[in-house]
């Protein structure tokens, strides 16, 4: 558009505008490095007055900030992300942005870690009592958890994994001028 005299007019997307954008690229806190690339395109077109200055499908480009691989005791993966730049689809002019930093930190294993040591300490103890009676029990359970506990010390926790298709909200924290 122009103003009427051939001179592009140009709009301000407000800083705090959500961008919904779908990954073309696949991520992972085990997987992705710090300042790898990364990328998408808008699912839903960026509007300013009710008219579209940025359609969907335009791409979006940005950076892995953080990606942290998940401890064997202690430490969830966690994996963050920010976009820096915009291309409409429509003009293929490029503008740059700066977004709200997009971080996931992986689910806790301690149910499982839990389970993982208790029920071969139970089972243990089951054995040892049939065996051998309280103290029986007292050695199979110890026995048993011992097992469980190897097995949680030589695991590590869940990680963040994105593949491509990931849907990702986020927020810009400054105004972009776009022409339109």
């Amino acid at each position: 558009m122009n103003n009427g005299s051939g001179t592009p007019v140009a709009a301000s997307v407000a800083a705090g505008t959500t961008l919904r954008i779908r990954l073309e690229s696949n991520v992972g806190s085990d997987t992705s490095r710090p300042r790898d690339r990364v990328s998408g395109r808008l699912v839903e077109p960026l509007t300013v007055d009710g008219r579209t200055v940025v359609p969907s499908g335009s791409r979006v480009a940005g950076r892995v900030v953080e990606a942290v691989e998940s401890g064997r005791v202690k430490g969830r993966g966690r994996l963050s992300l920010r976009f820096s730049s915009l291309t409409s689809s429509r003009t293929d002019d490029t503008y740059p942005i700066e977004t709200r930093t997009w971080t996931k930190v992986a689910p806790a294993t301690k149910k499982k870690d839990a389970a993982t040591i208790g029920l071969p300490a139970a089972g243990g103890a089951v054995v040892g009592a049939l065996v051998g009676g309280g103290k029986g029990a007292a050695i199979g359970a110890a026995a048993g958890g011992g097992t469980g506990t190897a097995v949680v010390l030589s695991t590590r926790g869940k990680e963040v994994r994105l593949g491509e298709g990931a849907l990702l909200v986020v927020r810009l924290t400054e105004p972009v001028t776009v022409e339109r």
